[in-house]
């Protein structure tokens, strides 16, 4: 079986992972890097390529999201603060052949109500959101059983 491609976008302020000290019980106390070491270490484990990109610009990751196609298999999105308003991101999503499943570190449910709402979800396969960084493993697995 030919190994599956993934690509894992991390949307804005993920890259202050680990130190939002006010936060960490929401966010937990891992940086991006180790995450995205952990991703990597279970998508070996799996068989699986995997590529992380964090972006805090909503063009960027637009960008990877339009040529995923051409390299990529599945798409694991976490859009950040662009979950409750990016129109442009969803339409990026909804109109790319591959599947996405769109994750959250905490749970979008038990916050602010501005945060119970995703413009995203409807496009994607799933959501997994309030597992920490589980939810990034939890979101591959699931991926990887649609694919």
């Amino acid at each position: 079986m030919e190994k599956k491609n993934i690509l894992v976008l991390h949307g804005p302020n993920l890259n202050l992972l680990g130190t939002r000290a006010r936060e960490v019980e929401l966010y937990g106390s891992l940086t991006l890097e180790e995450l995205n070491t952990l991703l990597y270490k279970e998508a070996e484990k799996l068989g699986i390529r995997l590529e992380c990109y964090q972006s805090n610009c909503e063009g960027e990751l637009i960008g990877h999201i339009h040529s995923a196609p051409l390299k990529y298999d599945g798409i694991i999105i976490n859009p950040g603060g662009y979950t409750y308003y990016s129109i442009a991101l969803r339409d990026a999503l909804a109109g790319v052949s591959i599947p996405a499943v769109e994750v959250h570190l905490s749970n979008i449910y038990a916050r602010e109500e501005f945060r119970r709402h995703s413009v995203i979800a409807p496009v994607v396969r799933g959501q997994i959101s309030g597992f920490g960084s589980r939810s990034y493993l939890l979101a591959l697995q699931a991926l990887l059983e649609t694919l």
